[in-house]
């Protein structure tokens, strides 16, 4: 398992797909792309500028309770990539006991980034996903592959495939 910097979130053009990059911090530094969506590239690109919203969004809300109920937050770790879906857990203590819950990785990541809370992945996961920087047509591969997908899926679909 390593721990990772959160180098932060674009946009991939030209298909407008989020991308949150996670690097190593050791001293391979290969870089992790996750695509993410929108609504949780914008929560954690807030929280990176430290931008305050009139209402708490779902990860300040979290990061309330946390508080409020004095859970600590103590790790992330992205545990699995399964079919082009990455897996993550929240380590978190509360009274002395460590409990770990499931979440989504760019879930679990906002909360990080507003919690100070360090981002660790597991060494398989680097190694599938992970790329040295310069690579960077990597991610483009990918995101029009994914883009191809969903193009796919919606001329598959009709109208009928939603009735009852």
């Amino acid at each position: 398992m390593q721990e990772m910097e959160l180098v932060g979130v674009r946009v991939e053009m030209p298909s407008n797909v989020p991308v949150l990059l996670l690097r190593e911090r050791s001293a391979a530094g290969r870089l992790v792309p996750i695509f993410i969506g929108a609504p949780e590239a914008t929560a954690i690109a807030l929280a990176l500028d430290e931008i305050k919203t009139p209402r708490p969004m779902t990860h300040d809300l979290i990061r309330e309770i946390f508080e409020e109920l004095s859970i600590d937050v103590e790790k992330v770790v992205v545990t699995d990539l399964s079919e082009k879906t990455f897996f993550a857990e929240l380590h978190l203590i509360s009274d002395g006991e460590h409990h770990t819950v499931s979440s989504r990785p760019s879930d679990a990541i906002a909360i990080a980034t507003r919690t100070g809370t360090p981002i660790f992945m597991e060494d398989l996961v680097i190694d599938e996903a992970g790329y040295r920087e310069g690579a960077d047509e990597l991610i483009e591969d990918e995101s029009e592959e994914v883009v191809e997908q969903f193009k796919e899926f919606i001329e598959s679909i009709s109208p009928e495939d939603f009735e009852d």
